[in-house]
């Protein structure tokens, strides 16, 4: 690459687009930077999954005309995207990181795709995830792991480790994610980036390909709390073509990133969330960024929600049945791959073939996990009993709130692991989401950022910000605080670190 194009690169996505708002740069000279650094290191990392080269040149080209027209820009005009792979785009494939739709091409835009479009961000492709959205470390993939830009052999997280991925190596200053039960805040955990799981229901998941429709929602990966937050007011908003959108205005996320503080602010320290488990480095830099709060001006309550601790067996049960019940529409009659339709097999033959052959281990377990729970006599057992710990954890969450503002954990227990390590073991694997889990569960909003590098493996290690439901304001006063303060401790931010592709 030259010189140019790596100083094009480093720009975060706020500076990008004021560069290009007052013509010191132009939208298409900023995609083709990006673009010649996916062709230069993407074939290593293995962060996207389709690449719009000529889509993204065309919506550059666009933003450069408004520009010469004297046209007014949006706050994110010209910046690249990295777009996950479960978000349908007119004209352009969407697979969800399954064979079940591998080559199929949607006839429509989901609703944060027009957003995107809107505003002219210029999507540069699809990312690579776990398919259907169901993993922790971008593993159980179709198409084959992504690897994590700080050591190639180890995850980039999951399911959006794609996205986080595609960060983390400067292929993409933002990105999109989905979180459902921690698939956002986990990968920006291991790679030390920024992710905000908004409140469910802030972000239209009309267009999103579902997973579990209580859990799923999407929101924006940056390197920066400012650039998250910059796109989260993007892709937020009611929309009427989702049942579950939340008609309020969006919280003032930009304001609140723009004048971080904690002075005053209650921040709790839940005991739930350490203990076995977890690796002694990530809670040393846990501990730090607990006293750093308190440096700031905040007030630290230790705070007792019993119920934390069954909420991965309650996700793991709720999950698996909505998962069941929204796969069975993939049946090889209306869309995507098709198999054993030769004129010998009926068409539940010619449907049980194509699942056979479409869906991944992990979500065939999923579906039988799932439809187990929901079967005749054991539903009231299992998936009505997790939907009354779904309860209690909400409750513990309320109570919680009523004596804080926000709520902080580590993001992850562990730093992130090698490929493989976890494959042959589900409950491990699990495990990576123990501490994102209770805030799907109840609908709270929540972010992770850097906070700095495990001692023992040199590895980013993620403080989760937790924030009650529409009040994702919060997060980003309380991040861009935290964020500005390791900045000025280590003179850059953490991303700075991660080793050169």
């Amino acid at each position: 690459m030259t010189d140019s194009n790596v100083n094009i690169i480093k720009l975060t996505a706020a500076e990008i687009a004021s560069k290009i708002a007052a013509g010191e740069l132009t939208a298409v000279e900023v995609t083709e930077a990006h673009l010649a650094r996916i062709e230069a290191v993407d074939e290593k990392v293995h962060a996207f999954l389709h690449v719009d080269r000529d889509g993204a040149l065309a919506q550059a080209r666009a933003v450069d005309e408004k520009r010469a027209n004297g046209e007014k820009l949006g706050p994110l005009a010209g910046v690249p995207l990295a777009l996950k792979d479960i978000f349908t785009t007119e004209g352009i494939p969407t697979t969800v990181g399954s064979k079940i739709l591998e080559g199929w091409i949607p006839p429509y835009d989901a609703t944060l795709t027009k957003r995107l479009k809107a505003a002219d961000v210029v999507i540069l492709g699809k990312t690579n995830m776990d398919e259907f959205a169901m993993g922790s470390s971008t593993e159980n993939s179709a198409y084959g792991p992504t690897g994590n830009p700080w050591d190639l052999t180890r995850i980039p997280g999951g399911s959006g480790g794609g996205s986080s991925a595609a960060l983390a190596s400067y292929q993409a200053p933002l990105a999109i994610g989905t979180d459902t039960g921690g698939s956002i805040r986990q990968p920006a955990s291991v790679t030390g980036t920024v992710g905000v799981k908004p409140t469910y229901g802030a972000v239209s998941r009309y267009g999103m390909v579902a997973f579990s429709s209580s859990l799923d929602q999407g929101g924006p990966c940056a390197r920066t709390v400012l650039d998250a937050a910059l796109l989260h007011e993007v892709i937020a908003g009611h929309d009427p073509l989702d049942s579950t959108s939340i008609d309020a205005p969006v919280p003032a996320v930009v304001e609140a990133a723009r004048n971080g503080s904690v002075d005053g602010m209650r921040v709790g320290v839940v005991k739930q969330f350490r203990g076995e488990g977890y690796q002694a480095g990530v809670v040393q830099r846990f501990d730090e960024s607990v006293s750093l709060l308190k440096e700031l001006g905040a007030e630290i309550v230790e705070l007792d929600c019993p119920s934390f601790d069954l909420a991965l067996s309650a996700y793991y049960l709720i999950a698996p049945s909505e998962c069941s019940s929204n796969l069975a529409r993939f049946d090889g009659l209306r869309y995507g791959l098709r198999t054993g339709d030769d004129g010998t097999h009926s068409a539940e033959e010619v449907t049980a073939l194509t699942r056979e052959a479409g869906f991944g281990d992990e979500v065939k377990r999923r579906i039988m996990l799932g439809t187990y729970a929901l079967s005749s006599g054991y539903y009231d057992a299992y998936y009505g009993s997790a939907q009354k710990v779904r309860t209690l954890i909400t409750r513990d969450f309320e109570k919680a709130f009523e004596q804080v503002d926000v709520i902080v954990s580590p993001t992850t227990p562990t730093t992130a692991f090698p490929i493989g390590e976890r494959a042959d073991d589900p409950m491990a694997m699990y495990l990576a989401d123990l501490c994102t889990i209770p805030t799907n569960l109840a609908g709270n909003a929540a972010m992770s950022l850097p906070c700095g590098l495990a001692p023992e493996d040199n590895l980013p290690v993620g403080l989760q910000i937790i924030a009650p439901a529409m009040q994702d304001d919060r997060l980003y006063k309380v991040g861009a605080a935290v964020e500005a303060a390791f900045v000025e401790r280590w003179g850059h931010p953490l991303i700075e670190e991660a080793p050169s592709l």
